[in-house]
């Protein structure tokens, strides 16, 4: 590891888009947030939410810009959306990303060997399944041409409101009579048997093998979208197995609080900063 990392730096940023990845239905793209400075910085992708079925890689927008102007070199990319390709294409998008990151990180002053996940609501479900399943042959599927030396492994995993239990999430909506959000389920999900096979919740109950980076899940306390008590959960049947996992929750914020500014926002950057230092630090102290 060569890239140092100070949670109060305060970067001017460059902003730009690539192709990321050709689909059948349309070109995915990346938009880079590149520190300004001699580097190499940190490396972290993020992941985008809209229950797996709508949104792009603008939906993380005041987070992305504020972890970049912190100095970590951050990358948000497009994933295949429910409706052009159900579970797991979306995965299989990001696992992609991982490796393609490690491969252009250098070129854009990165340090590939700190790889590191953000994912927010569903894309935080997408971000936990590859932290822990890095060597899945499925989630593997899309080869690097020229470098299938490159894994998918991350050193942490930070997630906002992520669907750590999708099935649990599922029946919530259909209890609030909130059938669109239950359809969305279906739509990615299928066959809808998938739910329980992708759900980090219930990978960890049925003790599959799997690995366990450190994670920080942060979580709006009034979020009824995913519950809080789901997050608790997740964080206690994470730790059960070995892993360490950090759960916050904001209380009086919903599910999508950090796109707004304000106090609790400002807070959720700063422990994500804070939380990245230290996984950057044991890093560095294990090389």
């Amino acid at each position: 590891m060569t890239a140092n990392y100070d949670p109060k730096a305060n970067y001017e940023i460059k902003i730009w888009e690539e192709d990321f990845r050709h689909v059948p239905t349309r070109m995915l793209l990346a938009r880079i947030y590149q520190p300004i400075g001699e580097g190499p910085f940190p490396v972290l992708l993020d992941l985008h939410g809209g229950a797996w079925t709508f949104k792009d890689r603008m939906a993380n927008v005041p987070m992305a810009e504020a972890m970049a102007r912190s100095g970590l070199l951050t990358v948000s990319v497009d994933l295949r959306l429910g409706g052009e390709a159900p579970y797991p294409a979306s995965v299989q998008d990001a696992n992609y990303g991982i490796r393609w990151l490690k491969m252009k990180a250098p070129g854009w002053k990165g340090d590939p060997s700190t790889m590191g996940l953000l994912g927010s609501s569903s894309g935080g479900h997408v971000a936990q399944l590859l932290g822990m399943r890095p060597q899945d042959p499925r989630y593997n599927a899309l080869p690097l041409e020229g470098h299938r030396e490159i894994d998918a492994r991350v050193h942490y995993v930070a997630a906002r409101s992520p669907i750590s239990d999708p099935l649990a999430r599922y029946n919530n909506a259909l209890a609030k009579g909130r059938q669109e959000m239950a359809d969305r389920h279906h739509v990615y999900f299928n066959p809808f048997s998938d739910i329980e096979e992708g759900n980090p919740q219930m990978i960890l109950e049925r003790k599959e093998p799997v690995e366990l980076p450190p994670m920080l899940v942060m979580q709006g306390g009034l979020d009824d979208n995913v519950l809080p008590a789901f997050q608790i959960k997740f964080g206690e049947t994470y730790r059960a197995a070995g892993g360490e996992c950090d759960v916050t929750v904001f209380e009086g914020c919903d599910h999508m609080w950090v796109l707004e500014p304000g106090p609790e926002t400002d807070r959720a950057h700063e422990m994500l900063k804070t939380f990245i230092a230290h996984r950057l630090h044991a890093l560095q102290e294990a090389a």
